[in-house]
């Protein structure tokens, strides 16, 4: 079954009363949103690496509350356990049996603040549950419920003490972004704004958890001509070919770069993909699961500069429309 016309514009309709809602808290960033909201709706994950202050926790808390779902913060620390993020088994003297409590990642949008401040070991922990939305405790799994989106974050600055993400955890992170500093005219508004709390109250839901999950079921449905899955197949094989790399983008990010452009589409108000979706995408869905040569890298080529040049040498399908 594919998307409908109507349905792709009513998909476009929630998404840009979403981006429009969301922007009263994070002001003139509609494209870090979006990029967001993508993520949301093709039930995958976000990772920031930006400056503090940018605001990050505004973003996922903002998210959290125009899809009327709950939210966490999960602050990392080198001497944070696996268990004070999943959850832990306690035993019950009334009843004689061990009671598992849930940890603070049994919400719908998690925010993992400073994820790399962690001992790998935590960082693990986090594997199984963004990978399939559950938590297995003492051998019995625990599912985290839906929708689910964990909104990771990393300071790029004041490395010392930070443990860097392994290839295996960024490669479960569907997107990665950074939100960067607002421009002159925004930074003017939210100055003149400045005699409120930092957190306001909670913004206005515009759809429930439970409508985020149907939408994101019918952004699945999306057309996606063969020409489409050529062009995505040719990039991560480009990726792979590239002498700038040691390793290239995997399986798991052409599937990636297929779902996201699917949403991407259906945001737009369309019920297929074009070539310009893929092209959108590529930097924020494949950059970060790229690993440089050393050598490369130390003449400052960059994940994002690689997938730019791949994009200029790889030529993109004809026009595509629905079959």
């Amino acid at each position: 079954m594919t998307m409908t016309t109507e349905q792709a514009v009513r998909f476009a309709d929630v998404f840009d009363r979403l981006t429009t809602n969301i922007e009263r808290t994070l002001h003139g960033k509609s494209h870090v949103i979006r990029l967001a909201l993508t993520a949301l709706f093709s039930e995958g994950h976000l990772l920031l690496e930006d400056a503090p202050g940018t605001g990050k926790t505004s973003l996922a808390r903002a998210v959290a509350d125009s899809v009327r779902g709950t939210s966490s913060r999960i602050q990392f620390t080198p001497d944070l356990l696996p268990g004070d993020i999943t959850g832990v088994s306690v035993y019950d003297q009334n009843s004689g049996a061990f009671t598992f409590h849930p940890g603070p990642i049994f919400a719908n949008v998690v925010l993992a603040d400073e994820i790399n401040r962690a001992s790998p070991k935590t960082q693990s922990a986090l594997l199984e549950v963004m990978e399939e939305g559950r938590v297995t405790v003492d051998g019995r799994a625990h599912p985290v419920g839906e929708p689910f989106m964990v909104v990771a974050t990393q300071n790029p600055i004041e490395q010392a003490g930070t443990y860097r993400l392994p290839e295996a955890q960024l490669d479960r992170f569907l997107i990665k972004t950074s939100i960067g500093y607002p421009d002159h005219a925004t930074t003017l508004r939210i100055l003149e704004g400045a005699t409120h709390k930092a957190h306001g109250d909670p913004l206005p839901p515009i759809i429930t958890a439970e409508g985020v999950t149907l939408l994101a079921a019918e952004a699945r449905t999306v057309h996606v001509d063969a020409t489409i899955n050529d062009y995505v197949s040719r990039l991560v094989q480009a990726t792979r070919d590239a002498s700038e790399t040691r390793l290239g983008a995997s399986v798991r990010a052409a599937l990636a770069l297929i779902r996201t452009a699917k949403t991407y589409a259906a945001s737009d108000g369309r019920h297929y993909v074009v070539p310009d979706d893929v092209k959108s995408l590529a930097g924020p869905v494949l950059a970060h699961r790229l690993v440089l040569d050393p050598e490369a890298e130390f003449d400052g080529v960059t994940s994002l500069g690689v997938i730019s040049q791949i994009l200029l040498d790889v030529p993109p399908p004809g026009d595509v429309s629905a079959a």
